[in-house]
């Protein structure tokens, strides 16, 4: 199967189902390597190192949303190993 630089999937699920895919993801980002695959191709992403995660929520006008969000860098940024000179 061709190698994908993204992947979208949007559905209208159960809640047991929404459940289910978070589940795998996380049991996946716990494994270190997440797949996403359709008819187009496969995405590979490797979960080594930090992840920054954020989570968002909001109940407005009658709808309810829960956003999360996980991003890391393929090649974390090296940092100074020195303090900065203040003075």
């Amino acid at each position: 199967m061709k190698s994908k630089s993204s992947f979208k999937h949007e559905s209208l699920l159960e809640g047991q189902d929404v459940a289910d895919v978070l589940k795998a993801i996380a049991q996946a980002i716990s494994e270190g390597s997440l797949s996403f695959s359709d008819d187009k191709g496969t995405l590979q992403l490797n979960t080594e190192g930090l992840l920054q995660l954020r989570v968002k929520a909001s109940d407005e006008e009658g709808r309810q949303q829960v956003d999360i969000r996980c991003r890391w860098e393929r090649q974390p940024k090296q940092l100074e190993d020195k303090p900065p000179v203040v003075g």
